[in-house]
């Protein structure tokens, strides 16, 4: 077991400082946070967002919305309506 966990931790790769504060930074810009598509869009990764939720440092929030066209998990701004 303990075997396991070393390989892991030596194949995991760590965030340089400067991109996690970035990262961090635009997480916390709008008051709802970052949907991972601006992150991506922003050139971070999905390993990397899950490194920041692990450590605590951010959270991920999902909605499941159905509408009459459409089943999926969206995120909702503040004052956002779905017609």
């Amino acid at each position: 077991m303990s075997t396991l966990r070393n390989r892991r931790h030596v194949t995991r790769k760590r965030i340089p400082p400067a991109t996690r504060r970035r990262a961090l930074e635009l997480l916390a810009a709008p008051p709802d946070g970052a949907t991972e598509a601006i992150m991506l869009a922003h050139g971070f990764t999905v390993e990397m967002l899950v490194e920041l939720i692990r450590a605590g440092l951010a959270t991920a929030q999902t909605e499941r919305v159905v509408a009459p066209d459409y089943t999926g998990e969206v995120v909702r701004r503040p004052g956002e309506t779905f017609k």
